[in-house]
């Protein structure tokens, strides 16, 4: 019987393996037949379409197509792009540094990085690129004007530059250097005890940057941190993990990573002794937050080291790696999900299906799963990082909306800069009412054509009613809701001046500091960062949240 028996076991076992094997035959059999079809059908193609096929494009065009059924992380970089890719990666690129998008056809300088080539060469925002190099941007896209302006360090670049205020083009000439994006664009004290960073990104120098700016801002007093990640979409792994480690004990668990390969399972600890470990902690978050913003939210929240102010994170706990392919490409593909400290994974459930912002939404409590802090308080995974305080989000009016999208408030900052471009704004710049009025005055002559919600319901009704037999009868009667409705419209104008105000101030600010306007704007009407002080003066509060009571 124990004969039977053990033959038996051998013979499951040798089966077993046998049907392991043929699977994975039959899996690398499935990938050779298909790469065959495939190389067939496209010389097939070559040799008999009608039309001449560029083989690079639809080479890129089926890449693409296949990776889009995966994730939207897993990318290809063919060898023209690998530039930006690097520059994704370290934040640095060789160019002139400035951002520039099509605006209404228009090649438009939208932000300049201060100290880059493109400050120091005289280039503003507001520039329209006409010609680089004596090629012509008509009808060229945002990929192709950006391969004409970046190339090695230290060559030139000449640039026509259509500028308001000036009737003739302006030529000028740029020379390309390596540009460095900042990662902390803003830092400083909100008042005597309170200190504030932003971070926008974790490129190569986040981890310094953020150093560099807490050990000034405590040397100056600080006694709290309000850690602005709102909008940051992540970047660099192992800067989320030097920036936790300076507030958490040296040994302790970052982030794990689990794959399908074993090589991808790691785990990440803090190296070094932390730079603070008792500071008062407030870590600002939104749906833009992403990535290495949800590691360094989720695991300051999973240690209770720091309270978490705004709305749930954007929800992406996928770990990309890159490799290298034939003729100088790269693929960018995901091996791997990231799970923090209390070993919830951040990533959401669905990735494929968000809200219009790009928010993960509410998951339903039936596909969570609990986890607990250090303190025994309850946190979930299913998508992104949930605050300790959830704030609703600043949404603005539909009238302020459409103003910053049709480029309104930005050529109107544009025409006040050369209007006043030795008036430099000072802190708390708020516009005056008399500038506001101007600004009133330039909407109604600018063409800005504005349509409301209830002015699309009505023409909505219209339509509708105009098919019934007797709308002849009841037309007139819809007249006076228009009347109203166009008071309304002049009337919101007053009704939203404040807000149309802050992002007036900011598009200003912008033409003078660039990417620094932050530091000269009041944070009275930001509720986040509001809230945060708040807490800071209610320190039983702030312990209270921490301990889970």
């Amino acid at each position: 019987m124990k004969k039977t028996y053990r033959f038996l076991v051998i013979g499951l076992i040798t089966s077993t393996l046998a049907l392991v094997g043929f699977k994975y035959e039959d899996r690398y059999f499935e990938i050779a037949k298909n790469l065959d079809i495939f190389a067939t059908l496209f010389k097939e193609l070559n040799a008999l379409y009608v039309d001449e096929i560029n083989p690079n494009k639809a080479m890129r065009t089926s890449i693409t197509s296949m990776l889009k059924e995966l994730d939207p992380y897993t990318n290809f970089y063919p060898e023209d792009d690998i530039e930006d890719y690097r520059t994704m990666a370290t934040g640095k690129y060789n160019g002139i540094g400035a951002t520039v998008s099509n605006v209404y056809g228009d090649h438009t300088v939208v932000m300049i990085y201060e100290g880059s080539p493109a400050d120091k060469g005289g280039i503003k925002i507001g520039d329209v690129f006409t010609e680089i190099n004596g090629v012509s941007l008509a009808g060229r896209d945002s990929e192709q004007l950006g391969r004409l302006l970046k190339g090695q360090t230290d060559t030139e670049v000449d640039l026509t530059i259509k500028r308001y205020g000036q009737k003739k083009p302006l030529e000028l000439s740029v020379k390309r250097a390596v540009v460095k994006t900042p990662n902390v664009p803003h830092y400083g004290l909100i008042n005597d005890e309170v200190g504030y960073i932003q971070l926008n990104d974790f490129s190569a120098t986040a981890a310094s940057e953020i150093k560099t700016a807490f050990e000034e801002m405590k040397g100056q007093g600080m006694k709290s941190l309000v850690l602005d990640l709102r909008g940051n979409p992540g970047g660099l792994l192992n800067m989320a993990i030097d920036i936790c480690n300076f507030f958490i004990p040296k040994g302790e668990l970052v982030v794990e990573t689990k794959g399908k390969v074993g090589q991808w399972n790691k785990k990440y600890a803090a190296r070094f002794n932390p730079i603070d470990l008792e500071m008062p902690i407030a870590v600002l978050i939104n749906s833009g937050s992403a990535s290495a913003s949800e590691i360094v939210s989720g695991t300051l929240q999973d240690y209770d080291r720091g309270v978490v102010i705004g709305q749930k994170s954007f929800g992406k706990g996928l770990v990309q790696t890159t490799r290298p392919l034939s003729f100088n490409t790269q693929l960018k593909v995901t091996t791997a999900k990231y799970y923090i400290p209390s070993g919830r994974c951040i990533q959401a459930i669905d990735y494929s299906h968000r809200n219009a912002d790009g928010s993960v939404g509410k998951v339903p409590d039936s596909l969570k799963s609990t986890f607990y802090t250090k303190n025994g308080r309850p946190v979930y995974d299913g998508g992104g990082v949930d605050p300790d305080i959830d704030l609703e989000p600043k949404e603005l009016s539909e009238l302020t909306a459409q103003l910053i999208s049709k480029g309104v408030i930005f050529d109107f900052a544009t025409q006040y800069y050369f209007k006043n471009e030795l008036n430099i704004p000072g802190d708390n710049f708020t516009p005056s009412d008399d500038l506001y009025t101007a600004f009133k005055e330039y909407v109604k002559t600018s063409g800005f054509a504005y349509v409301n919600e209830a002015e699309e319901a009505l023409a909505e009704l219209e339509s509708l009613a105009s098919e019934d037999k007797g709308y002849a009868g009841f037309k007139s009667s819809l007249s006076p809701l228009r009347t109203m409705l166009n008071k309304k419209k002049d009337m919101d104008m007053m009704t939203y001046q404040d807000e149309i105000k802050d992002e007036l101030a900011l598009e200003i600010l912008s033409r003078y500091h660039y990417d620094n306007a932050m530091k000269f704007v009041s944070f009275e009407k930001d509720h986040e960062v509001q809230e945060a002080l708040k807490l800071f003066k209610d320190m039983p509060r702030y312990k209270s949240i921490l301990a889970g009571k």
